[in-house]
């Protein structure tokens, strides 16, 4: 009885809730995932055939994506802080580790990381550069489109500039395409559902905290009596 009664209190310990996403976070998540889609679908449908009044649609979601990551830049550096998303010495010691691990070549523990792998900061920093190209010459490409703030300028730049322009912004829309599919394909894995809840909810339980990450390099405070804490980062 005294067992059942113990595992009782470490079933309801473990299971309490740690905020790893805010709600701020997630809000900036899901309007850039939908700023993206809008602006995918709307550039690449009616290259299939299907015309509609897309250029109005394109911008306006063009511009809604810009402020998300204008929103997001500035809470990273002055609210957040961008050291755990940065790659420092340990993720590369890690990544050595696996890669020699997987190759056969040397059996290690496998490293817990901190708040984020170093493959999702790779992944992130990966996007980041993407859409940030994807942004500037969209925005430098809006100068040849009539908006209510002004009239259309086409001859802006000279034509090899606007061809390197509409390459850029092209080749960005395309690496896009792929980098949705990858982060849809892992989000609905099996063994990665509990980190897309966190990015809807924005928890994860104290069970899930110490199974898959390092508590020194995320240090997160928590109170054992309450039923959600908050973050350090």
């Amino acid at each position: 009885m005294a067992d059942s009664v113990e595992e009782k209190k470490v079933d309801d310990e473990q299971s309490k809730r740690l905020i790893r996403h805010h709600w701020p976070d997630r809000a900036f998540h899901w309007v850039m995932a939908i700023a993206v889609l809008v602006l995918l679908f709307s550039s690449f449908v009616p290259i299939l055939g299907l015309k509609f009044s897309w250029v109005t649609i394109h911008w306006i979601a063009g511009l809604v994506l810009t402020v998300a990551v204008l929103f997001h830049t500035v809470r990273a550096l002055f609210w957040q802080g961008i050291k755990s998303m940065l790659v420092d010495l340990q993720d590369i010691k890690d990544s050595w580790n696996d890669t020699r691990q997987t190759l056969q070549f040397k059996k290690f523990q496998a490293a817990k990381p901190g708040k984020y792998p170093v493959m999702n900061k790779m992944f992130h920093h990966s996007v980041a550069v993407v859409i940030l190209v994807t942004i500037v010459t969209g925005l430098i490409m809006m100068v040849k489109i009539d908006t209510p703030f002004w009239k259309r300028n086409p001859y802006w730049l000279t034509d090899d500039l606007w061809g390197i322009i509409y390459v850029l912004h092209g080749l960005g829309a395309l690496i896009l395409v792929t980098f949705i599919m990858m982060h849809i394909y892992f989000a609905v894995r099996p063994e990665n559902l509990w980190l897309t809840r966190s990015m809807v909810f924005g928890w994860i339980t104290v069970k899930e905290y110490f199974s898959n990450f390092d508590s020194k390099r995320w240090q997160v405070n928590y109170d054992t009596k309450q039923k959600q804490t908050g973050q350090t980062d």
